[in-house]
């Protein structure tokens, strides 16, 4: 599931611009989307890195990021 999706999931609808064209989604919310996503999984490696047979567990969710 996308971001845009999750978004209309929560309720965000299209909204038209003063110049009469519609924007779908605005870039904020995805900006911030991504800043939570990566605050989350910066979260996630923190605690397999603290287990002892999960470093591949936190490589995996390190490497979600670059994608």
């Amino acid at each position: 599931m996308n971001i845009i999706e999750l978004a209309k999931q929560a309720g965000f609808v299209e909204y038209e611009l003063d110049d009469g064209t519609t924007e779908a989604f605005d870039k904020r919310y995805a900006k911030f989307a991504a800043l939570v996503s990566a605050h989350e999984r910066e979260a996630c490696e923190k605690v397999c890195e603290h287990q002892p047979h999960w470093a591949a567990c936190a490589a995996a969710i390190r490497a979600r990021g670059t994608t």
